[in-house]
């Protein structure tokens, strides 16, 4: 299902579960404006997806997709070896519940293509520790196939340069701190990817890295600058695809990896995002559907509750059909009240406060004109009922 079909999906069962309308909430927060679709507390914005955390902290959640959950099945389902078995010396295997980079294997690819995501994975270097600086225990966890890279490596009371340590974006940006456990013990990162976006030659968006080392921020919002290299530095404006394989090197050292997960992110609005500050074009348009499916909304109720529904339209988009049907019914309801016996008029207080509210709300924030002879009858009406106060 394509975002937009599941935001109106969304929107329509929202608009369906309201029995009886109320001006609350349709009427209460700024409105909708040149660059935000939804009006402050908008009661038509799609609510979050609910996603049911796991019970063990760092386990995948109820939406994630696994990648590799410590069987040879998953293993051979997900991933593949970037080097032809002609050429390759070893494979990786599965021990203990892990995967293991083996020399001369090459990289290993994942089958999946990830875009912007919450990736977590787990590593661990080998437990007896040899070599030393980039030679001991020397891995990575690559995005977009190669051209973004979280170092992996064991130095943990062993330096080397700092744009090179685990957590760095390697070749680009050292991580805020080493918080690495002792070399024998299992690492976690918990990476928050978003891709550069470049158009035509002019960089929207530089991309950007947060990385949680064991818990701790090492990476916060990092930009990529077009993602580091060994010895080299990449063009700002160099073009990343939407989407790329995840990418676990083989560096010649046998570490282990395991649990891992990702989640695809929300997309940006310069993605084709509903949420944040969007476009005046963007935001023009997802204006005009949400109109649209509160004007369809309206054809499905009647009386007071048809013309709110109509009226919370033209918070969205003007329609001079829409306003002219609304004003037609709010003269008929008036019309009715006006035969109404003094005895019985209790009853249509909660429709009257409603309009009321409504009509009040329009004429704050521009939506009706000055002289709109129904808001000050309505008004006036609540204030004589002694529905209202008088201010």
């Amino acid at each position: 299902m394509n975002r937009l079909n599941k935001t109106f999906r969304i929107l329509t069962f929202t608009l369906a579960a309201s029995d009886t309308l109320s001006a609350n909430g349709a009427f209460f927060g700024d409105p909708p404006d040149d660059h935000h679709p939804w009006a402050v507390h908008d009661q038509n914005r799609p609510l979050p997806p609910v996603v049911t955390p796991a019970a063990k902290l760092g386990q995948p959640p109820s939406d994630a997709i696994v990648l590799f959950d410590g069987t040879e099945a998953s293993f051979h389902e997900n991933w593949r070896h970037n080097r032809p078995a002609d050429k390759r010396e070893q494979n990786w295997i599965v021990i203990e519940g892990a995967l293991q980079s083996m020399r001369g294997a090459g990289d290993l690819s994942s089958l999946a293509e990830l875009g912007d995501c919450q990736l977590h994975i787990e590593w661990r270097a080998p437990t007896e520790i040899v070599g030393q600086g980039q030679g001991r225990g020397n891995s990575g966890v690559f995005f977009m196939g190669d051209m973004v890279e979280v170092q992996v490596l064991d130095n943990y009371e062993n330096p080397t340069y700092a744009d090179g340590t685990a957590g760095a974006v390697y070749g680009l940006m050292p991580p805020a701190a080493n918080a690495l456990r002792p070399s024998s013990e299992w690492q976690s990162y918990d990476i928050i990817f978003r891709r550069p976006i470049v158009r035509e030659g002019v960089i929207l968006d530089p991309g950007s890295l947060t990385v949680l080392q064991n818990g701790v921020v090492v990476q916060d919002n990092t930009p990529l600058e077009g993602g580091g290299g060994y010895k080299t530095r990449k063009p700002l404006d160099r073009i990343f695809p939407e989407l790329g394989a995840l990418m676990l090197q083989d560096h010649g050292n046998p570490v282990r990896f395991r649990n891992i997960w990702y989640r695809p992110l929300r997309p940006r609005a310069l993605d084709g995002g509903s949420d944040g500050r969007l476009s005046k074009e963007s935001t023009l348009a997802k204006r005009s559907e949400i109109a649209a499916e509160l004007r369809q909304h309206a054809r499905s109720l009647e009386a007071q509750e048809k013309v709110l529904r109509l009226l919370e339209s033209l918070k969205y988009e003007e329609d001079a059909d829409t306003r002219a049907e609304a004003d037609d019914l709010i003269e008929l309801y008036v019309a009715k009240l006006k035969k109404i016996a003094p005895h019985e008029m209790e009853v249509e207080k909660s429709q009257v406060l409603s309009l009321d509210e409504a009509l009040q709300y329009m004429h704050r924030y521009r939506l009706i004109q000055d002289d709109y002879p129904m808001r000050t009858f309505f008004n006036d009406f609540a204030i004589e009922h002694g529905w209202k106060k008088a201010k």
